[in-house]
């Protein structure tokens, strides 16, 4: 059953840590004071998932994904749980197993690690909420680079009707820089896996360059993307991605203002962050992070500033999205076998501002 903790305002609800400052000419951080955030409620969707990794919507509807069983799971009313369908070829190993989804036309997509390679496949989804079903599995992109670690995951339907999906070196960081393969890039592409009009690389499904391991993707009112990424030793970052742009890794990592390279919006130590999945509500960016356990808030007119809500409440944070609704969902993390599970993880939490 979900539980429900209402407070008069999300500074009780959300443990507001400091508010940090990038500027724009330096790889330093600065500190300024953080806003006085407004009211708000959180709440507890539903519980005891299994490595849960990402939420996606069909209609009004919920489904995660979990890591390693490859479940596919939907919340029902009052945060009941139903397995929908279990992703065959699911091989998990470290980072990897079923990773991101995302639902577009009656089609469920799903980035999953499978023996040798990550693939993304769609299936449609039949039946009726409570109880939906998966069909055949059809084939958008495989051969796309697989390891324990760095797989990327992401997938995300852009305002342009077109599949995205952020996608990690796979331990190869040369490659990264290579836009004749797949590893460190974000890709675009149509729902059937095609190459699109508009991509900046002639007969290619590259879209932008020079990544490491992004897992975080969300568009503005704009149509302006932006895309979290994990650092190695020194700046975890906040991109806006432009068609054909080079991001650097791993010839640079975080700002380095050099010639060729499109430096992050704002940057973070990875203790204090390792940024996740994000969404775009009423005027801020919302980044879940994994090691630094916090949920931060960009506001879209202010990309240098930062501040931090859920500080070490509720442990590692997976992803966040906008549920039908307009509040806003996040998923914890703690599950995966790196967290410290409390008892009823992992859970996905509600956020509502008026």
């Amino acid at each position: 059953m979900t539980t429900r903790h209402s407070f008069l305002r999300l500074a009780a609800v959300l443990a507001l840590s400091v508010s940090t400052a990038l500027a724009a000419c330096a790889p330093g951080l600065a500190e300024r004071a953080a806003p006085s955030p407004p009211q708000g409620e959180i709440s507890t969707v539903t519980d005891n998932l299994d490595a849960p990794w990402s939420i996606a919507f069909q209609g009004r509807t919920a489904l995660v994904s979990e890591r390693d069983t490859g479940r596919i799971v939907e919340i029902g009313a009052r945060g009941a749980r139903r397995e929908v369908g279990v992703i065959g070829g699911v091989a998990p190993r470290g980072e990897g197993g079923l990773l991101g989804i995302a639902v577009h036309r009656g089609f469920l997509y799903a980035y999953y690690t499978a023996s040798g390679e990550n693939r993304i496949e769609r299936f449609q989804l039949t039946g009726t909420p409570g109880r939906l079903g998966l069909g055949r599995p059809t084939s958008v992109l495989r051969g796309l680079p697989a390891a324990s670690y760095h797989n990327g995951g992401r997938i995300a339907f852009g305002p342009d009707g077109m599949l995205y999906a952020t996608v990690g070196d796979a331990g190869n960081r040369a490659a990264a820089q290579d836009v004749a393969v797949f590893a460190g890039k974000i890709l675009r592409m149509t729902p059937d896996g095609k190459v699109p009009r508009g991509n900046p690389f002639a007969g290619s499904l590259v879209y932008s360059y020079g990544h490491r391991n992004p897992q975080g993707l969300a568009w503005d009112t704009r149509g302006t993307l932006y895309a979290s990424e994990f650092g190695q030793d020194t700046w975890d970052e906040l991109n806006v991605i432009r068609a054909g742009a080079n991001y650097g890794w791993p010839e640079v990592e975080g700002i380095a203002n050099r010639a060729g390279f499109t430096d992050p919006v704002q940057q973070w130590r990875p203790a204090e962050a390792s940024p996740s999945g994000m969404a775009i509500v009423k005027g801020s960016i919302y980044i879940a992070n994994l090691r630094g356990q916090k949920l931060r808030q960009i506001p879209l007119d202010r990309l240098s500033t930062s501040t931090e809500h859920l500080v070490g409440q509720y442990g590692r944070l997976r992803d966040a999205v906008v549920a039908p609704d307009g509040s806003l969902w996040v998923l914890t993390n703690n599950t995966d076998g790196r967290g410290d599970p409390n008892p009823g993880d992992d859970r996905i939490l509600r956020i509502v501002r008026p």
